[in-house]
């Protein structure tokens, strides 16, 4: 009698993005895993590790760190890289840090280009990277919706969405030439509802932000902020009141938005998934600061 197998839908997208990581570890010589320490991340990070157990990764974690990202966020990313024998490497702007460029002084679009997008950058040059894998997900908003799973840069780490190669029957083109990359997102066809039912499956250790708790908040410009240190300017400051919220991204303190929500487990989160009808993108003020936002980044070098 033949046997017959079949996957599940999250052992089919697991399948996937092994399959994605293993190429690209094949097929480049330099590359490296882009950890933001979100969800997506530490989804992404689990994959990898399946994907060369009982062998270590062969390529490093690095952090972008805008130098404004939450307390909680930077205490997970070491605690979890010490404790699963990854390289880390934590990457920063400290020329314009120095010269106090943040979000409340310089605005949300010239903080992100040059304390993210020019830090990613600069890392990518002075490591040489030829490969980086993201954790962007198509469902997550319009530009990463059309945007290739191995997405080619050229050499300035610009993208054009008007000139991206095919990718018919899952055959990924490889080759580069010297100075351009490859943009890989392994996460590219799952879902915000996917990646927290694989959570609660493999028991993945998230961010505590993401959990539903009582916290300090403001509201500016229509978003509930989390002021996570001293640097929160005095005119909000009066306005502070606690309220019961969680993070469905997480990114700098001033521009990533909370939600009030009840849902303090995972099978809660994954049950308010179940029920939402916006993206988790709308809690972020970068998505907004100019028409076609996160597309023109993206053009730039952005993740």
């Amino acid at each position: 009698m033949k046997e017959e197998y079949s996957l599940s839908h999250l052992k089919e997208l697991e399948a996937e993005s092994i399959y994605i990581i293993r190429e690209v570890a094949s097929e480049f010589e330099n590359p490296v895993m882009l950890y933001s320490i979100g969800k997506d991340s530490s989804v992404m990070v689990r994959l990898a590790e399946k994907a060369f157990a009982p062998g270590k990764p062969p390529f490093p974690l690095m952090h972008i760190d805008s130098k404004w990202k939450f307390k909680e966020m930077q205490k997970f990313r070491d605690e979890y890289a010490a404790a699963h024998g990854w390289k880390l490497i934590v990457e920063s702007n400290m020329e314009a840090f120095r010269a106090g460029v943040g979000p409340f002084t310089h605005g949300s679009k010239v903080h992100t280009d040059l304390m993210k997008t020019q830090a990613l950058l600069h890392a990518l040059d002075k490591y040489r990277f030829d490969a980086a894998f993201g954790g962007a997900r198509r469902d997550e908003e319009k530009s990463r919706a059309k945007e290739r799973i191995f997405s080619f840069r050229d050499r300035f780490h610009q993208w054009d969405p008007k000139n991206q190669r095919p990718e018919l029957w899952d055959i990924y083109n490889t080759r580069v030439h010297k100075g351009e990359s490859i943009r890989v997102f392994p996460l590219s066809n799952w879902t915000e509802l996917d990646v927290w039912q694989y959570i609660r499956l493999e028991n993945i250790p998230i961010v505590p932000l993401y959990f539903a708790k009582e916290r300090p908040t403001v509201e500016i410009d229509g978003q509930l902020i989390m002021p996570d240190d001293d640097r929160l300017p005095e005119k909000y400051r009066s306005e502070i009141k606690m309220r019961k919220i969680r993070f469905r991204t997480l990114g700098c303190w001033p521009l990533t938005g909370a939600i009030e929500s009840e849902a303090d487990t995972i099978e809660k989160i994954v049950e308010e998934m179940m029920t939402t009808t916006k993206s988790e993108r709308t809690t972020r003020v970068i998505d907004f600061d100019q028409d076609a936002s996160m597309e023109q980044k993206k053009r730039e070098g952005y993740f």
